[in-house]
């Protein structure tokens, strides 16, 4: 019973983040045609420092701290550091994209994959 239930737990995360990429392809073509400047990303430690990256894209919440690269992957943009880290930067790894960004966060820190995406868009009209 325990396994079925992670079997379709498993299988739902897959099918949203499979539904996530369909917005995150569209958002890429539309930043595309309207020449959205990226931007190096930057990602916070645990610690609290910001560190350069190895990744350009859009940040997609006002804290920097999830983001769309430019190969069109979702990051999450809190990281393990250290002194090395904070020297060198840090290669970030992407996670499967969700449809609701900041899931179970407070009011205001969470909200519709496709709203954060919009205004990521917005940005360039601004």
């Amino acid at each position: 019973m325990a396994r079925l239930r992670a079997e379709l737990l498993a299988s739902s995360a897959q099918l949203e983040s499979q539904r996530a990429q369909l917005l995150i392809d569209a958002f890429l073509e539309q930043a595309q045609a309207i020449n959205l400047p990226s931007v190096n990303l930057q990602a916070r430690t645990l610690e609290g420092h910001l560190v350069k990256t190895d990744v350009r894209g859009w940040y997609l919440r006002n804290d920097h701290s999830v983001a769309i690269g430019v190969d069109g992957q979702y990051y999450q943009l809190t990281v393990p550091g250290g002194f090395m880290a904070r020297l060198r930067g840090v290669r970030l790894q992407p996670t499967p994209a969700p449809l609701v960004v900041g899931r179970g966060g407070k009011d205001g820190e969470t909200g519709d994959l496709r709203d954060f995406l919009d205004r990521a868009l917005a940005s360039a009209v601004a």
